[in-house]
């Protein structure tokens, strides 16, 4: 395992690479027609950009350590496993981008012997860069960034993504939405995960929870969270958010009223 001394020398590395991919999608917005869009799969929508983005960061990230592996959303590379993984959202928030709504970022981590060491978010059109390293504690644009301190749900401000392909659960998620309704001070729905999570990080947002997400949604910004004093768990507690399907993302202060309502939802 990496040191800390090392992580963070990686981490600032992976910074310089992740902006450089960031200013080429930033160059891309508003130039992506209808025609050069496909559908992976129900409401997933990929284009140039997406792909374009995921073979940047592969072919940098791949430079500072030779032996890593890739865990991709757009596949580019193939997936394969190893002790030391690069974890990586080229584009979170594609039809934000796509509609040039100004919600989508950039999401990397890296794992080593099944744990998170380092994750990196950027917003592209805020040029906010978000970054953490195990141990190291959690910045943004070189600050250090702490959750929030609410202690109650009323005085809480939460977000969350809507399903948008998987509908199994959309009676218990609904469920769970108009609890929070009404008991909190409001509820956002950004469209990129990724972003939420660094803004729970950084007191923006006092919690965050979603089912139907990937382990590249999630990665980094999970880690975001910790390092800045939050806690992140599954809808039960445990902690199979990454490749379990569901999360939440919370200051200390209100993470038990908000795994009570999850838990008894679904």
């Amino acid at each position: 395992m990496m040191n800390v001394v090392e992580l963070e020398k990686l981490t600032r590395e992976a910074c310089g690479i992740i902006a450089s991919v960031g200013e080429f999608i930033r160059g891309e917005i508003g130039k992506v027609g209808a025609d050069m869009v496909e559908e992976k799969s129900l409401h997933s929508l990929v284009s140039y950009v997406d792909r374009g983005a995921e073979e940047r960061l592969v072919r940098e990230l791949g430079r500072l350590l030779p032996g890593a592996t890739f865990l991709t959303e757009e596949e580019t590379v193939e997936t394969m496993q190893s002790p030391t993984q690069w974890i990586i959202d080229p584009l979170d928030g594609t039809t934000n981008f796509l509609h040039q709504l100004p919600v989508f970022a950039i999401s990397v981590a890296l794992q080593e012997e099944g744990q998170t060491v380092l994750g990196i978010v950027l917003e592209i059109n805020r040029s906010e860069l978000f970054y953490a390293w195990q141990g190291g504690g959690a910045y943004l644009n070189g600050k250090p960034i702490r959750v929030t301190a609410t202690t109650d749900l009323e005085n809480a401000l939460l977000a969350t993504g809507f399903p948008y392909y998987d509908y199994d659960q959309i009676a218990n998620y609904l469920e769970a939405l108009s609890v929070f309704m009404q008991v909190t001070r409001g509820i956002r729905r950004m469209g990129s995960a990724a972003v939420d999570l660094a803004y729970v990080a950084c007191g923006r947002f006092d919690a965050f929870f979603e089912y139907s997400l990937h382990a590249w949604d999630v990665a980094a910004g999970a880690l975001l969270v910790q390092e800045a004093g939050g806690h992140v768990s599954d809808f039960s507690g445990g902690d199979n958010y990454l490749f379990g399907g569901e999360i939440i993302a919370s200051n200390l202060g209100v993470y038990n009223d908000v795994l009570r309502v999850l838990s008894e939802s679904f």
